[in-house]
């Protein structure tokens, strides 16, 4: 079987370096399943390694896509044949811009009828990591006040929600005013806007000079070092992204705060964690979107998976909802 696939040989704009070709589509073994893509949304940690952030750890040519949902095609051998034709998710295997992508099994992730394609597609990568910082890596309670960069991004939205579900106190950082209304009515305590507001004399006042529990950075650079100083004593600064594409200045922040520094990469905790643990999480997040306590991106714009370079131009003027990259 053939299939089509987008593919990159070298690191750079996405616009420039990303190509569509053919590719074998080989049967899956035994364990494995062959699953045809529906869609898939086009979110930073897809554009982020093609620009070559991560270049010493990824291989070339590479297929990008971390996540989407598809039908399942085929089976191989010892799998059940009453998975031929339900929608998963097809994770933690191969990349999710290709027309099909095989899976092992006990990784894939049944959809529920309720749920429609265009969420299902995003249900990884940012809610995921959102609920897994949260409820695993700092552990937050209502005693907790967390700081966030990038507040408008998507997985600040989920932020947000959780703050309202698990109860701890959100402060969440965003360079304009375009989302403050928003992320309140999502559940977040207070909105800084860095182009009006200080972002540590705010934090220190919010929280009568404590300053926040924990903070996450999203961005890098210089805004996520500030993020640092508005954090107290003993806290936790947690570094789960790149939007800037500049580390943040690690020795400043020792020398002159005592916080620890910790990095999150959703692909440690894949490694690390159970397969009981992999498939509970996600029924977890899927019966808070079943019991609308969250709520992931709506459709913002719709494109073949082969006009992906319209698509990721498409996806940097977008304001609001999420681009997808259709079969």
């Amino acid at each position: 079987m053939k299939g089509k696939c987008i593919k990159y040989y070298e690191f750079g704009r996405p616009q420039d370096v990303l190509k569509s070709e053919n590719n074998k589509v080989t049967d899956p073994v035994s364990g494995e399943l062959l699953v045809r893509m529906i869609t898939r949304p086009i979110n930073p940690s897809d554009i982020i390694p093609i620009r070559g952030a991560y270049s010493h750890r990824i291989s070339l040519p590479a297929i990008p896509g971390y996540e989407g949902v598809g039908v399942v095609e085929e089976v191989g051998p010892s799998v059940s044949q009453e998975l031929l034709g339900k929608r998963v998710l097809p994770l933690r295997g191969e990349g999710t811009w290709q027309d099909f992508v095989k899976i092992p099994e006990q990784y894939a992730v049944p959809i529920p009828s309720f749920m429609d394609d265009f969420i299902a597609a995003q249900l990884y990568i940012n809610p995921i990591t959102a609920w897994v910082i949260c409820t695993q890596q700092l552990q937050l309670t209502s005693d907790d006040v967390l700081l966030i960069n990038a507040g408008g991004s998507s997985v600040g939205r989920i932020f947000a929600q959780l703050s309202k579900i698990i109860g701890f106190r959100l402060i969440a950082v965003t360079r304009n005013g375009l989302y403050t209304d928003d992320l309140l009515n999502l559940g977040a305590s207070h909105v800084i806007n860095t182009s009006q507001d200080s972002l540590i004399d705010t934090v220190l006042e919010l929280t009568e000079g404590q300053g926040a529990t924990a903070a996450i950075d999203s961005i890098g650079g210089l805004e996520g070092t500030k993020l640092a100083f508005c954090i107290r004593p003993n806290g936790t600064l947690l570094m789960m992204g790149l939007l800037s594409g500049i580390p943040i200045n690690g020795t400043e922040i020792v020398k002159r705060t005592n916080i620890h520094m910790r990095l999150f990469h959703l692909r440690h905790w894949n490694k690390q964690t159970t397969l009981q643990t992999w498939q509970e999480t996600f029924h977890d997040l899927i019966e808070l979107i079943q019991d609308s306590k969250l709520h992931l991106s709506q459709m913002g714009a719709a494109y073949h998976l082969f006009d992906v370079q319209e698509a990721v131009k498409k996806g940097e003027f977008l304001n609001k909802g999420k681009i997808f990259l259709t079969s």
